[in-house]
């Protein structure tokens, strides 16, 4: 299979890269390709005639999207847009990442693939802006959804956690806030299971159960035998931060129904942090 990853230089796409090794692959990242240049990957998409574009690259800094929405929609909306068209051009299939916080968190109970999106922040908005786009300009495409993304060697929230504790006699983290951890393998093991199924749509892949982000910085900490502590406070105890869902928990039906389906998020912790050796994946 003809795969190009799109942002293959960054956490996601370096566990896709690994993952699909054996697959012929092409990566398309700054500084050698913006996908904002709309005839630039039009152009590489034409020349490696891909059979799956798997569309990683994305900005996902929430506080720089608030301070430029403008920038936040050039890369997730146009940017989008544009490997879209060039998809179109020549045949290829698309997977597009998308994000838990297309919901606005005012259910409790973990939302389904066909849900109706309301994003809070710009940084949401703009990836469903480019949802919109996938599924505008293309019959074959998958839209996979994702939450918490973390992995052993890029920056995430489990080393920022570990980092904090390094230095401060106390950690304060919100308890209001509740999705779920999802690991980099896990997460690739699935996407690399569906792009052999060309049953498209829209798919929540998070590892599974819930969390909220107190909870699971107190999991960290217990694995990393730190003994730090943990204060819980609320969203609304930072002020000018960017406006999160409260509840954005996925539920992965689609993908089960294809037998594909994550391990538990306290299971693949263990795993990232070299505490266990359990199977990331089923797809039986």
């Amino acid at each position: 299979m003809r795969i190009l990853i799109t942002g293959h230089k960054g956490q996601l796409g370096r566990e896709l890269w690994r993952a699909l090794a054996e697959e012929t692959l092409l990566g398309a990242d700054l500084p050698e390709l913006d996908i904002t240049d709309a005839s630039a990957i039009s152009q590489a998409i034409a020349d490696f005639q891909p059979d799956v574009v798997l569309h990683a690259a994305a900005y996902t800094d929430t506080a720089g999207c608030e301070r430029d929405p403008d920038l936040a929609y050039r890369a997730n909306a146009l940017g989008t847009r544009n490997v879209a068209l060039a998809c179109q051009r020549v045949g290829a299939t698309l997977l597009y990442i998308s994000t838990n916080e297309v919901f606005d968190g005012q259910k409790t109970e973990p939302y389904l693939e066909w849900e109706q999106p309301n994003p809070l922040n710009v940084y949401a908005q703009s990836k469903l802006a480019g949802e919109w786009y996938v599924q505008m300009l293309l019959e074959r495409f998958y839209i996979v959804r994702i939450a918490w993304l973390y992995s052993r060697a890029a920056a995430s929230f489990v080393t920022k956690i570990l980092q904090a504790a390094e230095g401060q006699l106390e950690l304060r983290v919100v308890t209001d806030e509740v999705a779920t951890p999802t690991y980099a393998p896990d997460l690739v093991a699935a996407i690399a299971a569906l792009i052999r199924q060309p049953i498209y749509g829209i798919y929540h892949f998070t590892n599974a159960g819930q969390c909220s982000r107190y909870e699971w910085a107190l999991k960290i900490l217990e694995l990393a035998g730190r003994h730090v502590p943990v204060r819980p406070v609320t969203m609304s105890e930072f002020p000018g931060a960017t406006v999160k869902p409260p509840y954005s928990v996925l539920r992965n039906f689609c993908g089960a129904t294809q037998g594909i389906t994550l391990r538990p998020w306290p299971e693949a912790l263990e795993e990232a942090m070299g505490k266990s050796t359990n199977q990331q994946i089923t797809n039986s």
